[in-house]
């Protein structure tokens, strides 16, 4: 952004000074929002689920993989599996066929059926909805865990994925963060709360089909006016 000042010499010589200012992250958060709100009003998730234990299983399973092919697996996992008990009493061999096709299936059969297994001895069969509680099941981090919770029961929690990571420091929203946690801190403290679960998927779902990893689509993107990265890539 561009400021202008304007004054008079002695001789009455009127000087305009162009000078460039920062715009303040504030303003630059509240833009990315406002776009969003007009764009993605009802951001969600696009993993297919019809409970928080679906869900569970399916964010595990995303995990270095499309929800393109989680949703193209899911339905057989839970006409079989539709429920902690029923996956805490299968074995490796029966569940691993199912989801073979899905990245490392060998680790998220066994965190599968290890989460269904805690879910019913520590949590009677239903999926907890604290962050502190469900890392401590198989297979879940900080981000799945915000993801459940966020989608579920709307809760103020940020979980930063490589979209999320990388989008937040292109738009200049995050600024020097090296690790997810960082980038969640530095978004969590600027986005309002009541908005934090749709901020999430505003920029998953920018990062998946606009901002995309290699040669971003500048052209189709409202938000290049703001873009760090897209300023520095078309100085001209």
């Amino acid at each position: 952004m561009w400021g202008i000042n304007c004054w008079k010499t002695v001789s009455g010589i009127v000087v305009i000074c162009i000078h460039k200012f920062q715009m303040k992250r504030k303003e630059r958060y509240d833009k990315v929002i406002e776009h969003f709100q007009v764009n993605i009003p009802e951001a969600e998730t696009e993993l297919l689920y019809d409970n928080p234990f679906q869900l569970l299983v399916a964010v595990i399973l995303s995990a270095q993989c499309t929800d393109k092919r989680v949703n193209l697996t899911t339905p057989a996992i839970f006409e079989k599996f539709p429920d902690p008990e029923s996956m805490a009493a299968t074995d490796f061999d029966t569940l691993f066929p199912i989801i073979r096709s899905i990245s490392y299936p060998n680790n998220k059969t066994k965190h599968l059926i290890g989460m269904a297994n805690m879910l019913m001895n520590d949590f009677n069969g239903e999926v907890p909805m604290t962050v502190e509680e469900l890392i401590k099941l198989p297979g879940v981090g900080r981000k799945t865990a915000n993801v459940i919770t966020s989608v579920i029961d709307q809760q103020p929690n940020m979980a930063v994925d490589t979209h999320v990571f990388r989008v937040s420091a292109r738009l200049g929203l995050t600024r020097g963060a090296k690790t997810p946690l960082a980038a969640e801190k530095q978004l969590i403290k600027n986005i309002p709360k009541e908005l934090v679960h749709k901020a999430h998927h505003w920029l998953i779902l920018h990062g998946r089909y606009t901002c995309i990893a290699r040669s971003p689509k500048c052209g189709e993107c409202g938000l290049t006016a703001i873009c760090l990265y897209h300023k520095a890539n078309n100085k001209m």
